[in-house]
C-alpha cells in the first residue's frame, strides 16, 4: 500500500493515478506522456494497474487489475450481481462508488458540459435532487433467454458489455416486491411452450399496480395464457401481452385496477399504459415536478406552454396554477392520450378547484420554425423537457426571433404577425443528456437574450452513470 502522499515519481512506472470519472463511470488516468487510460472499476484518487485491451493513438482502454492506493468512497456493492468480471451484470456501473460522491461526480459533468461545451456558468448552483439508492427502479427492460444447454430460463439486464443475458436472482434497485418476482419468472417462461419465443419482459410499476408486458413472437397458446392469469393471481401483477410493435400492447384481461401515479401535492393522477414513457422513479419525479414548478414561479395571470408534454407530467400540475396551459408535443396519438388525462382529472376536481383552460397540440418540436413559434402565441413561461436529443431547433428558432426583433446584423426579417410577440420571461429547462443541455444553453444565453440563473443535478438513477439535470433561464 503506498503512502497518501506519493508523487508520480515514487510510484512503479506501470501503475496509474487515477483523477476523474467518464459517464461512463471509467476511472480517467494520464500516462506520463499524456495518453489518457480510461479504467473500467477504477475510481478518482485511487493508484491502480490496470490491463489494456484497446489502444488508440491518443487513449487507451483498461480494466482494473489492482488497487494498489484506494479511494475513500469505494464501498461493498449492495447487489450480488454487480462486479468487473465476465457475467456480472450490466445494469448499474457505480455501485462501487459511495451514493454521496455519485451525485457530486454527476453535479460536475453537468457544470463541466455547460461550461466546456456552452461557455455558460450558472449563477447559482441548485442543491441536487436526491432519493432513495435502492428499491427506486419502477420501469425497467428486461431480456428473457432459454438457455437449453444450462436447462434454465434467465430473466434479467445484459452481462456487462455482452449480448448475453445475466443470471440474476435478485436486483436491488427494483423494488422488493418485483426482485422476489425474477426467480418465479423465470420458472414460470421455463415451463411455457412459448418459452424459446419470448424475448422480453417490460416492467411498469404504478402506485397500486404492477404491469408486465410479455414481448411474444408467435401467438400464445390456451395453455401458456392459463399459466400467465395463474400467475397473476398468485403474484398480484397484471398481465399485457405485446406480439409486435409498442402498438400492438394489449391487456391479457380487462378489469381491474388501472396503471397509474399521482401527484399528490398538484392533486393530480396520471394514467400511464406500461409501454408509455413515464419517469423510472417516482420518487425522484413528485420532487422534480415540484422544484420545477417552484422555479418556474408560475403566476395565476400567466400563460405558459409545456413543451414536449408528453403524457402531461408537467403540463397538469401547471394548470393548477396557471391562466392558461398548451402543451406541445410531437404525436397526434398522444396528444390525444394528453388531452384524456387532463379531462379525466378535471373531472375528478370540485369546482373551485378547476384546471385552467388547457390546450394540446401536435407539433414536430425537432422541425420548429419562428414562425412556428408565432403561430403557437406569446407566454409568459415556458417548461421544456426534451428527449436526450435536446431542444436545438425549438432554441435556435427562439434565437432567431430574439435577432430580428433586436435588428441584429445579418438577420431574417421578422415572421408576419411577429410585432406583438414577446419570448418568455422565464424558461425551466428538464434534461436527461447534460451535452444536449450544454449545446442549447449556449444558444439561449448567447444568441436569445438570456442569463443562465440556476442548474442542479437530479438523480434519477442511482448506481449508473445517467445525468438527469434542471436549468433556470431568465431574460437578460
Amino acid at each position: 500500500m503506498s503512502d497518501l502522499n506519493d508523487t508520480p515519481k515514487s510510484y512503479p512506472p506501470d501503475w496509474l493515478a487515477v483523477e476523474s470519472l467518464d459517464l461512463d463511470a471509467q476511472g480517467i488516468a494520464h500516462r506520463p506522456d499524456g495518453k489518457v487510460v480510461f479504467i473500467d472499476g477504477a475510481l478518482p484518487f485511487e493508484l491502480v494497474t490496470a490491463n489494456v485491451h484497446r489502444k488508440k493513438s491518443n487513449w487507451e482502454q483498461a480494466s482494473l487489475v489492482a488497487i494498489h492506493r484506494e479511494s475513500a468512497q469505494r464501498v461493498r456493492p449492495g447487489c450480488p450481481h454487480f462486479g468487473l468480471h465476465a457475467g456480472a451484470c450490466g445494469g448499474c456501473k457505480m455501485q462501487h462508488l459511495h451514493v454521496g460522491a455519485q451525485v457530486a461526480i454527476k453535479q460536475r459533468v453537468l457544470e463541466d458540459n455547460l461550461w466546456h461545451l456552452g461557455k455558460v456558468k450558472p449563477e447559482t448552483l441548485l442543491r441536487p435532487i436526491e432519493g432513495p439508492a435502492w428499491g427506486y427502479r419502477y420501469r425497467a427492460r428486461l431480456s428473457v433467454r432459454h438457455v437449453i444447454k444450462k436447462g434454465t430460463v434467465l430473466v434479467g439486464f445484459h452481462e456487462r458489455k455482452s449480448r448475453y443475458v445475466a443470471d440474476m436472482r435478485v436486483c436491488p434497485v427494483l423494488p422488493p416486491h418485483v426482485s422476489a418476482l425474477l426467480m418465479p419468472l423465470r420458472a414460470l417462461i421455463a415451463s411455457m411452450q412459448a418459452c424459446d419465443t419470448v424475448p422480453q419482459l417490460e416492467l411498469a410499476c404504478g402506485d397500486s399496480v404492477t404491469a408486465l408486458v410479455m414481448r411474444h413472437l408467435e401467438p400464445l397458446s390456451d395453455g401458456d395464457i392459463a399459466l400467465l392469469r395463474a400467475f397473476a393471481t398468485e403474484h398480484g401483477v397484471q398481465w399485457w401481452l405485446q406480439s409486435k410493435g409498442p402498438d400492438t400492447v394489449r391487456l391479457l384481461d380487462e378489469g381491474g385496477a388501472q396503471l397509474s401515479y399521482a401527484l399528490p401535492e398538484f392533486g393530480i393522477t396520471m394514467p400511464f399504459k406500461p409501454t408509455d414513457f413515464t419517469q423510472v422513479n417516482p420518487h425522484i419525479n413528485r420532487v422534480l415536478v415540484s422544484r420545477a414548478l417552484r422555479l418556474l414561479e408560475v403566476q395565476k395571470s400567466e400563460r405558459v406552454i409545456d413543451w414536449f408534454c408528453g403524457l402531461g407530467n408537467f403540463t397538469l400540475p401547471l394548470a393548477t396554477q396557471a391562466r392558461e396551459v398548451l402543451g406541445i408535443e410531437g404525436s397526434e396519438a398522444l396528444v390525444a392520450r394528453s388531452r384524456e388525462n387532463f379531462k379525466s382529472n378535471q373531472a375528478q376536481r370540485p369546482k373551485e378547484q378547476a384546471l385552467a383552460a388547457t390546450y394540446f397540440v401536435a407539433r414536430n418540436l425537432f422541425e420548429m420554425m419562428p414562425a412556428m413559434l408565432v403561430a403557437d402565441g406569446a407566454a409568459d413561461k415556458w417548461l421544456v423537457d426534451p428527449p436526450r436529443e435536446g431542444a436545438f431547433a425549438l432554441v435556435k428558432a427562439l434565437a432567431e426571433l430574439e435577432q430580428a426583433r433586436t435588428g441584429a446584423e445579418g438577420a431574417a426579417p421578422l415572421p408576419e404577425g411577429a410585432q406583438g410577440w414577446t419570448p418568455p420571461q422565464r424558461i425551466v429547462y428538464v434534461s436527461c443528456n447534460p451535452a444536449t443541455l450544454a449545446r442549447d444553453a449556449e444558444v439561449l444565453v448567447h444568441l436569445a437574450g438570456y442569463r443562465c440563473a440556476a442548474a442542479g443535478m437530479v438523480n434519477m438513477f442511482p448506481h449508473t452513470a445517467h445525468v438527469e439535470s434542471m436549468a433556470v433561464f431568465e431574460r437578460a
